[in-house]
């Protein structure tokens, strides 16, 4: 029969754990929303705040290449002072740029952002290694569940920002609210943190880790260039689909809702492939999937045929596309750390891609004056995608250290 020490140690296991769990969640759901909220406020910004449109692409452009600069640096703040205090700092930043942005002052806007696009570049990173380290035996469903809160939480601020700032607050009250939900985030991290100390149940992390070896390794690459070209695919498309539409005969309205669709399209595969990339010995078929999936999408937009079908296709491939490449952070390495390192480096060329591959689709369609030549590149890059998916499938990019 259990004692009465051991029974309290167990329930004490279960509440720390269900805290952990909670707070994945809420720090899941910082990743996206505070960045995301503010475009639907975007035009009344510029009017109030007089910006010229340099200015104003500076709000979105920011994050992003924030993202990409700061990204190889976040494993070795984890090495240093542990991957859960610097998650905490990180929320804490996102918190701080929040509130700056409630002053009607471009200068605070944008300190604001930079604030939020470091904090939410470290999360970015870490979340992988910290579910790798916590939930070796799960991480396909604990993937899927935070890459689902994500996209949920995105899809929601971006429908309510907007309503928020016309009916009860201004826009800069609109984009302070979410400051509330950085600090709960911290809040809820915090006392895990707190539990976990004192429950002392979670080995640290080993502070040796080389990276020459990954570095060296193609499927390292491999798994960097998959993450850079799907999230390439998916912000041009995300900034370029709504006119391609117009240009084909839709009205603005229209285009929204296919827009509409192809995101509805990404918040499924999001839970859907990471529980299944968990659940199969190897992945390189589902890597293939996905940019064959994106080579169909985008053929029908160069055929112009079928284009509802081909948002709610594009929206499957770029929702699969997240989903293995978060995967991969963790099935292709041993340890929370390397998770975290090779997270990393793929985030790192993943978004400065990002930042960049939709000013290059403008400026092919500038040179071309149609969007068949830009198109044509983008289906290039899925035939690149589909191999790198396929060989990212299987294998680590170290060997493991039995010493």
């Amino acid at each position: 029969m259990r004692s009465y020490e051991s029974l309290n140690d167990h329930t004490s296991d279960t509440h720390i754990r269900i805290v952990f769990i909670i707070g994945i969640l809420l720090i899941a759901a910082n990743l996206r929303a505070p960045m995301i909220a503010i475009g639907p406020l975007l035009p009344t910004i510029q009017d109030q705040l007089l910006l010229s449109n340099a200015m104003l692409g500076s709000v979105t452009t920011i994050p992003l290449l924030l993202f990409a600069l700061l990204s190889p640096f976040a494993p070795r703040l984890a090495v240093r002072f542990g991957m859960e205090r610097v998650v905490l700092a990180a929320l804490c930043m996102i918190a701080i740029g929040t509130f700056l942005r409630i002053a009607p002052s471009f200068t605070f806007l944008i300190s604001g952002t930079a604030f939020i696009g470091i904090g939410i570049a470290i999360g970015n990173v870490l979340l992988p290694g910290i579910i790798k380290q916590h939930f070796p035996h799960s991480i396909g469903l604990m993937t899927g569940i935070y890459a689902i809160t994500m996209n949920l939480a995105a899809a929601v601020a971006s429908g309510i920002a907007e309503p928020l700032a016309s009916r009860s607050l201004n826009w800069n009250g609109a984009l302070g609210v979410f400051g509330l939900l950085a600090v709960l985030a911290a809040a809820m991290w915090g006392l895990y943190m707190w539990q976990n100390k004192s429950s002392h149940s979670v080995a640290r992390q080993p502070s040796s880790f080389r990276s020459n070896g990954m570095l060296r390794s193609p499927l390292t690459w491999c798994v960097t260039i998959f993450m850079g070209i799907q999230s390439l695919q998916y912000y041009t498309t995300m900034t370029w689909l709504p006119q391609m539409l117009q240009e084909s005969g839709y009205s603005p309205a229209s285009a929204g809702v296919m827009l509409a669709l192809m995101q509805t399209a990404i918040v499924p595969m999001t839970f859907i492939i990471p529980v299944l990339a968990g659940k199969l010995k190897d992945q390189r078929w589902l890597g293939a999937f996905v940019g064959i999936t994106f080579l169909l999408a985008i053929s029908l937009f160069y055929l112009e045929l079928w284009l509802p079908l081909a948002a709610i296709i594009m929206g499957i491939a770029c929702g699969s596309g997240f989903g293995l490449a978060m995967m991969l952070f963790a099935l292709r390495t041993h340890s929370g750390n390397e998770a975290s390192t090779l997270s990393g480096l793929a985030q790192s060329v993943g978004y400065l891609l990002a930042a960049f591959g939709p000013i290059a689709f403008g400026m092919l369609y500038d040179i071309a004056g149609q969007w068949q030549s830009p198109l044509i590149v983008l289906l290039l890059l899925s035939i690149m995608l589909t191999i790198v998916g396929y060989i990212s499938g299987k294998g680590y990019v170290t060997k493991e250290d039995n010493s």
